[in-house]
């Protein structure tokens, strides 16, 4: 079975009368004999599937990127089927049989084909998505899962849930999801600096645009965005630099057509994390981007002229970058050449390879200097963010560096919003959550206890109330206190 990606590109020679529905990058299934219909009757199953992914724009799934998840976990159902000789939309019996094969092939089958236990919950999931919609349109009879039913509170009101049973017991969140260190986190900043962890030069190290990693590996540090966000970013879209350095964090809008779900936010980043994208951007990447010839290889390049901060002409239209998708700003050739993009290759075009960059460097760091440090992947940051910006708002840095301004030319609502604002909002505004509840759970798979069990400790110390002498004594003394009761 084939897995393709529509594109209205020339549709005018096709004998349509209009412009196909069809989103663009919207995936199609296609049968190896690359037929959709046998003839009169029920329509094949690919056909059936391309109808539900068409649907996704309008039932919650925006993201291009989201389509192909979804094309890829049923097409993977569907070859499977196939190879057992179970239609897609067989008997209850038949799928409930061909679903306990599947997760025994996904868990322990060969090794490219293995999920692990999140993976195989999303891949569930996906699929019961499709059949409830099957069922329905009418298209099915039957699906393979069994649900159970369950209490869920959201927002102090409960309500009843459909749990599906066909999931994998997964390994406790905490232990799943990670973030760096303070001290690692100067080890990854200087390892992409193309630099010793001690700050000099590293001479058995020879890296290419270290300034552009290093930048961006401090903006994401500095602001927690997502992978696609800081990939997509164009240069007109980076804040104006403060005049004076400041302590308080300085607003940064990302823009909703690169955000998760295409939800506007703002989060913050610091003076010094900005301070490096500008010293990138007007030395580094202006050499790299000055006379390039760079255009994009899929797609019609789209040629900006007369750029500002909102928006600009793109090939002679006005358009805001807000509304651009990341494919479209992929395409964007600037009027002095070049992408558009912040990160730029060497030869002026966009660089969108993060991921593979931050786990060479994290590689590098653990054969040459720190065998402990971890894998490094570009959500990694965003949870270092999270852990550090969590740290200083419950320690009170950020409302000591807003006092320290008020009476300056910052910022008077952010410096009010850093004074007065509980913690857990600000991190909720600043990650994008959709609520409080979201940034709790969020939490919670983070190691959060030593954060408040510091700010604790420390306040306590700060007030007189009690020294870290006195608490330790206090705590043995119940221990002591109950192996005394259990000796007599």
């Amino acid at each position: 079975m084939i897995l393709t990606f529509f594109s209205p590109q020339g549709w005018e020679s096709w004998e349509l009368g209009s412009r196909p529905l069809i989103p663009e990058q919207m995936p199609v299934l296609v049968d190896d004999d690359l037929l959709f219909e046998d003839g009169p009757g029920a329509p094949r199953a690919t056909v059936v599937v391309n109808r539900w992914l068409r649907m996704l724009p309008a039932t919650g799934a925006p993201s291009p990127n989201s389509w192909e998840a979804y094309a890829r976990a049923v097409r993977d159902w569907m070859v499977f089927l196939a190879e057992h000789g179970v239609g897609l939309f067989d008997s209850r019996e038949r799928l409930k049989l061909a679903l306990g094969r599947y997760a025994e092939y996904r868990a322990t089958g060969p090794i490219e084909r293995r999920l692990a236990a999140s993976t195989w919950g999303q891949h569930m999931s996906i699929l019961s998505l499709f059949y409830r919609w099957a069922l329905e349109e009418g298209l099915a009879q039957a699906e393979p899962f069994t649900y159970r039913t369950a209490r869920a509170l959201f927002h102090g009101t409960g309500r009843e849930v459909r749990v599906n049973l066909a999931v994998r017991r997964a390994p406790k969140p905490h232990v799943t999801i990670k973030y760096l260190e303070p001290d690692f986190t100067g080890l990854f900043l200087n390892g992409l600096r193309g630099l010793a962890p001690d700050g000099v030069l590293d001479t058995g190290y020879h890296g290419r645009e270290l300034a552009r990693n290093g930048a961006i590996g401090e903006l994401v540090l500095a602001s927690g965005l997502r992978l696609q966000e800081f990939t997509y970013l164009l240069v007109y879209e980076i804040p104006p630099l403060p005049t004076t350095s400041t302590t308080v964090p300085i607003p940064f809008r990302v823009p909703s057509g690169i955000t998760k779900g295409r939800k506007f936010r703002t989060t913050w980043t610091s003076y010094e994390a900005l301070a490096a994208v500008h010293r990138y951007l007007e030395l580094d990447r202006a050499v790299t981007a000055e006379s390039s010839s760079w255009r994009p290889r899929r797609g019609e390049p789209l040629l900006v002229s007369d750029p500002d901060a909102r928006g600009g002409r793109i090939n002679g239209v006005r358009r805001s970058w807000e509304s651009l998708t990341p494919q479209e700003r992929r395409r964007l050739v600037a009027p002095d050449g070049g992408s558009c993009l912040v990160a730029l290759r060497h030869d002026g075009g966009p660089f969108t390879a993060w991921a593979t960059l931050f786990e060479r460097t994290a590689n590098r760091l653990r054969a040459r200097f720190e065998p402990r440090f971890p894998h490094v992947h570009p959500h990694r940051l965003r949870h270092s963010f999270a852990m550090r910006t969590l740290e200083y708002l419950v320690t009170g840095h950020y409302r000591r560096a807003a006092k320290l301004v008020r009476d300056t030319d910052a910022d008077a609502a952010l410096v009010f919003y850093l004074t007065k604002a509980d913690p857990l909002l600000v991190l909720r505004d600043l990650l994008g959550h959709s609520s409080v509840l979201v940034t709790e759970k969020y939490l919670k798979r983070l190691d959060t206890t030593r954060i408040y069990r510091e700010a604790y400790e420390t306040a306590g110390a700060a007030e007189g109330l009690i020294g870290d002498s006195a608490a330790q004594a206090e705590a043995d003394a119940e221990f002591t206190d109950e192996t005394e009761s259990e000796i007599g």
